[in-house]
C-alpha cells in the first residue's frame, strides 16, 4: 500500500511537471556569456539556488545567442534587431515564458532593450536577486541559523553594477539577501545611484586598459577604506575586473558564491 501511495504521489508530480511545461510555458535560465563561457563555477551555483527554490527551468546551451549588449553598445543597431530575431525564434520554439539572468547587461538588455527595439518581445526577464528574495520571503530557500541568528556578522560592502543599479533600478534586493546570510554591508564613499562603473564596462576594458585599470584601482581603493575583507558584486564583469584590480589586497566574492555557502 505505502508503495503504491508512494507512486501515485510521483505520477500526481510528473504531471503538474508536464501540465507547467505545456500550459504555463518553459522559464529559462539565462547566465550570459561571461559567466556561461569565462566564470563556469558561478554557473553552477546559480543553477543549485534555482534547484533549492524549487524552480523548474530549462537551458538552452550553445541553442541561445549572446543578448547583443555588446553590439548595442558598439552602434551595430542592425546586427542587435537580428540577434533579438533569433532569440526570439529559438525561445519560442521551446515554449519560453519568462527568463531569469544573473547577469546585470543581460537583465538590463532583456528588459528594457528587446522591448524597445522590437515590438513583438512579449517574454518576461526577470533578474536573479529579484528572484531569490522572494523566495526566501515564501521560506522556499533559507539561510542556515548559525548565520540568520549571528551576533556577530561578516562585513562586506557591495558593489552596485552600472546596469543593475542606475540602468534597471535595482539596488534593495542583494543588499537584502546578503544581511538575510547574516553579512553587515558597510557602504562605499560612492554607492547605489551615485557608485562608481567597475573600469570594465562600456567597452573601457577592451578600448582603453590604462584608463580601465585606473577605474579599477580607484574602486579598490575605497572598498579597502572600508576596512572589511570581502567586496561582493553581482555582476560577473565586475567580478572578474575588481579582482584583478584588488591585487589580493581584498577579497572580491561574486554574490552566488556569497549565498551558497551560507544556505541550508
Amino acid at each position: 500500500m505505502k508503495m503504491m501511495k508512494k507512486i501515485k504521489k510521483f505520477k500526481k508530480e510528473i504531471m503538474k511537471k508536464i501540465e507547467h511545461i505545456f500550459f504555463s510555458g518553459n522559464t529559462l535560465y539565462y547566465p550570459g556569456c561571461l559567466t556561461k563561457y569565462v566564470i563556469k563555477d558561478i554557473k553552477k551555483n546559480y543553477e543549485m539556488l534555482l534547484e533549492k527554490m524549487g524552480i523548474n527551468y530549462i537551458e538552452l546551451s550553445d541553442l541561445e545567442n549572446c543578448c547583443g549588449s555588446p553590439a548595442i553598445n558598439a552602434g551595430y543597431k542592425e546586427d542587435f534587431i537580428n540577434l533579438i530575431k533569433k532569440n526570439y525564434e529559438i525561445f519560442k520554439m521551446h515554449s519560453i515564458k519568462k527568463i531569469i539572468t544573473n547577469c546585470p547587461a543581460c537583465f538590463y538588455t532583456l528588459n528594457k532593450l528587446y522591448p524597445k527595439y522590437f515590438p513583438k518581445w512579449d517574454i518576461k526577464a526577470e533578474y536573479f536577486t529579484e528572484v531569490m528574495l522572494s523566495a526566501v520571503k515564501k521560506g522556499k530557500i533559507k539561510f542556515k541559523k548559525k548565520w540568520r541568528n549571528c551576533k556577530n556578522p561578516t562585513k562586506i560592502t557591495y558593489h552596485d553594477p552600472c546596469h543593475l543599479g542606475r540602468y534597471s533600478n535595482i539596488y534593495n534586493s542583494p543588499r537584502k539577501l546578503l544581511e538575510l546570510a547574516g553579512y553587515k554591508i558597510i557602504e562605499m564613499k560612492d554607492t547605489k545611484e551615485n557608485s562608481m562603473c567597475c573600469g570594465a564596462g562600456g567597452g573601457v576594458g577592451s578600448n582603453n586598459k590604462k584608463l580601465s585599470r585606473k577605474i579599477g584601482n580607484e574602486r579598490i581603493k575605497q572598498a579597502i577604506e572600508t576596512k572589511v575583507s570581502i567586496l561582493s558584486t553581482t555582476c560577473p564583469l565586475c567580478t572578474k575586473h575588481l579582482d584583478f584590480s584588488s591585487k589580493k589586497k581584498i577579497k572580491v566574492k561574486e554574490f552566488s558564491e556569497a549565498m551558497v555557502e551560507r544556505i541550508e
